[in-house]
């Protein structure tokens, strides 16, 4: 019989971003004097998030419970008014925010002042584009696609802006279609570069397997991302948190696997995966 083949995608795991917010994380951890918290999930990443716990560092969803310790700010950002009222407070910041993230929030600001109406590509609900639209005000826009869009824009000046972890297919398609109904358009494209890498290359990757496991958090933007992509070129496309859902029957009569994961994923899930892999097609 012959065996079956799995690639592991040229980029996968974790970003620089991940890795730098967690490195703050324990390096606060050593350091604080007093309970120590993230504001909201530090990364989206189940078994991550419950490690970090074991390490002392817990999640806080409401700023306003903080009044001593630590607190630091997630890779995703939070909205502006947030960071003011802890400025406010005796609690010690550490933020871990995403430098690509902070540039999408810069931009988003600059734009605001600069008179354009600022229209945000992402997924409204978010944690990042909750903190974007922070710094694009009020008359900002969150949409998904074109079709979100408005009948009529406040505004003939318009920005764009991006959640980093979209695709340049989405900027694309939301680009094209503004630009007839505004007589001035300027587009930031703050996609991070982490997220373009991993995405041609597990497309890439899909297109040459019959089956793709995209590992990483249910709850991770860009893990869902990565599966959508994966997705739309090999339809045995499998969004997994853990090797234990891998299911036999997705291996029947394959020739080719191949594993990706998010930017918020651990080696060690990966590893598992494989491992898991290589025991049920063997």
């Amino acid at each position: 019989m012959t065996p079956v083949e799995i690639r592991i995608s040229e980029y996968a795991g974790y970003c620089w971003g991940v890795e730098r917010a967690l490195k703050l994380a324990r390096q606060a951890a050593a350091e604080a004097r007093g309970p120590i918290h993230t504001l909201g999930p530090l990364i989206h990443n189940p078994t991550v998030i419950s490690a970090l716990a074991q390490q002392g560092i817990e999640v806080l969803e409401d700023s306003r419970a903080k009044t001593a310790g630590t607190m630091i700010i997630r890779s995703h950002g939070v909205p502006r008014q947030v960071m003011d009222e802890l400025a406010a407070r005796a609690v010690a910041v550490v933020d871990a925010t995403c430098t690509f993230v902070k540039a999408a929030q810069d931009k988003a600001a600059r734009l605001r002042e600069e008179g354009y109406q600022v229209v945000i590509l992402g997924e409204p609900a978010h944690p990042e584009v909750l903190g974007i639209r922070s710094y694009a005000g009020p008359d900002s826009l969150v949409v998904e696609g074109p079709e979100d869009l408005p009948p009529e824009l406040e505004k003939q000046r318009v920005g764009v802006v991006v959640q980093t972890t979209q695709s340049h297919e989405r900027l694309a398609a939301l680009s094209a279609a503004l630009a007839p109904r505004v007589r001035e358009m300027r587009v930031y494209n703050t996609i991070c570069s982490a997220t373009e890498q991993r995405q041609t290359a597990a497309v890439a990757m899909a297109r040459a397997v019959d089956v793709v496991l995209v590992v990483g958090g249910k709850n991770s933007g860009n893990t869902t991302r990565l599966a959508e992509l994966c997705a739309a070129v090999q339809p045995r496309t499998y969004h997994i948190e853990s090797a234990d859902e891998i299911r036999s029957e997705w291996l029947r009569n394959v020739m080719a696997v191949g594993v990706t994961a998010g930017a918020s994923t651990p080696p060690e899930q990966i590893e598992a995966a494989v491992t898991r892999l290589r025991e049920m097609v063997r």
